[in-house]
């Protein structure tokens, strides 16, 4: 079992910065991949950003590819994103998740979520 517990969201104009961390609990957390999802209102959730267990290898959403930077400590239990030059449209509750291995092609495939945290830009 993983508990996940995002914070760092918060209100930010538009080409500010901030930083998000996910804290897992348990033992075991050096084995599951790490993804970063989020959700607009009215919309899908949507993958973000995704880390190996290892965190030898990144991957990102196109939109976000070049602002945000996804990064685990292991020791820490502990996974981040950074957003930078932060748009509009990057409005949503953002979700920590993590899944067993492997980096899941689709969000319905992890196994744990946190809360979520807000993620407001303003024009």
């Amino acid at each position: 079992q993983v508990q996940l517990v995002e914070s760092g969201g918060g209100m930010v104009q538009a080409g500010g910065s901030l930083r998000l961390s996910c804290a897992a609990s348990g033992r075991t957390f050096s084995s599951y991949a790490m993804g970063w999802l989020r959700q607009a209102p009215g919309k899908e959730r949507e993958f973000v950003a995704a880390i190996s267990w290892s965190g030898g290898n990144t991957y990102y959403a196109d939109s976000v590819k070049g602002r945000f930077t996804i990064s685990r400590d292991n020791a820490k239990n502990t996974v981040y994103l950074q957003m930078n030059s932060l748009k509009p449209e990057d409005t949503a509750v953002y979700y920590c998740a993590a899944a067993y291995r492997i980096v899941p092609a689709r969000p319905s495939e992890y196994d744990y979520w946190g809360q979520g945290t807000q993620v407001t830009v303003s024009s």
